[in-house]
């Protein structure tokens, strides 16, 4: 028996795909369980970092309230999150300026800011001041369960 699992494991293990396979953009999948309300984790999808935020009733409500016609790149909130769970933000967490990394839950909007510049986003994602001339991008997703993304 352990002569067979011992021939059978590297037929089993080279169909797992090998680390550079990941790394070119397999999806991940991410248990939001442990992100409490007001707190955003950090990981990473295809080399990029990738926030997801847990927001509160009053960082939804602010983003909500933003007239569109007030940011540089016009995008309501309802477009930058899924339908139903308005409390996730996802977004590639890269300055849309000159690729630096925003820091999150800093600047005016308590959304992200970027130390490089000084751009500042909102609890969206969306640019709201300095010199990033667009939004935060969002990866696809999808949520598989009420608990779950998946990521790419």
């Amino acid at each position: 028996m352990v002569g067979a699992a011992a021939t059978v494991w590297p037929l089993v293990a080279q169909m797992n795909p090998d680390a550079a396979t990941i790394a070119a953009g397999a999806p991940i999948q991410v248990d939001l369980t442990p992100i409490a309300e007001g707190q955003d984790i950090k990981v990473f999808w295809r080399g990029k970092p990738i926030y997801i935020s847990h927001r509160t009733k009053k960082q939804i409500q602010e983003a909500q309230g933003v007239a569109l016609s007030s940011l540089p790149d016009p995008q309501p909130d309802s477009a930058r999150v899924k339908a139903g769970h308005d409390q996730w933000l996802v977004v590639i967490g890269i300055c849309t300026h000159l690729g630096c990394i925003p820091i999150a839950h800093e600047g005016n909007y308590d959304g992200f800011f970027c130390p490089c510049h000084g751009s500042q986003y909102d609890s969206s994602g969306r640019i709201r001041q300095g010199p990033a001339p667009a939004n935060l991008a969002v990866p696809p997703y999808a949520f598989l369960t009420d608990t779950k993304i998946q990521i790419g």
